[in-house]
């Protein structure tokens, strides 16, 4: 059996943004499938899908695109 473990990559001022603009990506997704927002509904599953991603890789601290780039915000 392979186990790929990642090393933690967010930290900082990267993990408090993902968390709080997926929050607020999330909210607004929410907000426009139940019509409190008139945006069109591909703009509303964007918005949960991307807000959604950042909140598992700020809660996390694991971002495969970090990796992939060599990029490491931990301090």
């Amino acid at each position: 059996m392979w186990v790929v473990t990642m090393q933690k990559n967010v930290g900082g001022i990267d993990r408090t943004g993902r968390l709080v603009v997926g929050a607020v990506a999330v909210l607004a997704g929410i907000a426009a499938l139940t019509g409190f927002w008139a945006v069109g509904i591909v703009t509303a599953v964007v918005a949960l899908v991307v807000g959604g991603i950042l909140l598992v890789t700020g809660l996390t601290r694991k971002c495969p695109i970090n990796d992939a780039a060599g990029i490491d915000t931990t301090e």
